[in-house]
């Protein structure tokens, strides 16, 4: 078998992911012609079709299921290579691949920007996704490291406290138990109880709450996103656990608040992880280093920000006086 270049095999990678030579063009901005070539030599150099057409889209043959393997692994150790090169010359660069929980979507950027501002040639590829999708990704080496709450137990990682991470119980303004002084646990549970799903971070923090206190977890409703928690919430539909993070602009707006409770907030750890046997890019391991010694003092500064724009907001404006009217 004649060897391939890197341009067959990326034109490969991407035939495969989009199951479609124009899909693929698109994201190699290239013309559909050019990547049908590129796989027409790839193919002459296996020795083998690669792919087959199926109605409409392309599939992989099981020599091309093989090749995209390769390809892969081929790609990144290149990849690899050239940021342990450019690290030798003091720079860091090359094409940091996380990914990040839907909880952490508000609390990752901040961090990023800080960090790429300062490593001009550092590239990005952020995914964000339920808890699943991450641990799917960490698993296929989609994503070099991932940020959630807790390490996936059916993964062996090595995971990095970085910051704190505070969740609570809200509810709109406007809800009863808001006129109550304190709020019991039993109160919440008559209340809608509304939570995300088993495995997600906040569902975990609230099942160790319930049976840490002697209670048998009662909810309402069980939702997969945030926002479609936030929505119910701020329209008085029951009452919320989230993360503080994940509410910081419904709180500036006054769309929910946290209850009074002894519980509020309930704190757990965010952290920072990558695979064990898997040795991650310069860039992941100069970026996780970063994290976890910057982390927590940048969660503080932005929760503090978001928190002088919501007592800014809600300040109300001075009245004119008599002659000014």
């Amino acid at each position: 078998m004649r060897p391939g270049s890197f341009r067959q095999l990326q034109a490969l990678l991407l035939v495969a992911r989009h199951e479609s030579v124009s899909r693929a063009a698109d994201a190699l901005h290239v013309t559909q012609p050019a990547v049908s070539l590129q796989l027409r030599m790839l193919e002459d150099a296996a020795g083998t079709p690669l792919t087959r057409k199926m109605g409409r889209g392309i599939q992989l043959t099981a020599a091309g299921e093989v090749m995209v393997g390769f390809s892969e692994r081929i790609l990144r150790l290149w990849e690899q290579a050239t940021d342990e090169v450019a690290a030798l010359k003091g720079v860091i660069s090359g094409t940091l691949r996380i990914g990040a929980v839907t909880t952490a979507e508000h609390l990752l950027p901040p961090m990023l920007v800080k960090f790429t501002l300062e490593r001009p040639d550092v590239r990005m590829k952020l995914h964000v996704g339920n808890r699943s999708e991450i641990v799917s990704m960490l698993a296929k080496h989609d994503i070099d490291l991932a940020i959630m709450g807790t390490p996936p137990r059916e993964l062996r990682t090595n995971a990095a406290r970085f910051a704190r991470h505070p969740m609570a119980f809200v509810a709109s303004p406007n809800h009863p138990l808001m006129k109550k002084k304190r709020v019991a646990l039993a109160d919440v549970m008559d209340a809608n109880l509304l939570v995300r799903e088993r495995g997600s971070g906040t569902r975990t923090a609230i099942e160790r709450l319930f049976k840490e206190t002697g209670y048998s977890l009662r909810f309402g409703s069980e939702l997969s996103s945030n926002e479609a928690i936030k929505s119910m919430v701020a329209a008085g539909l029951g009452v919320g656990f989230l993360s503080v993070h994940a509410c910081a602009l419904e709180f500036e707006a006054e769309l929910m608040k946290m209850l009074p409770m002894p519980e509020n907030p309930v704190e757990a750890n965010w952290h920072i992880m990558h695979l064990v046997d898997q040795p991650i890019p310069k860039v992941a391991a100069a970026f996780q280093d970063y994290v976890i010694e910057n982390g927590q003092e940048l969660v503080r500064q932005e929760l503090e920000v978001r928190h002088r724009r919501g007592t800014k907001a809600q300040t109300p404006k001075p009245r004119a006086s008599a002659k000014h009217r």
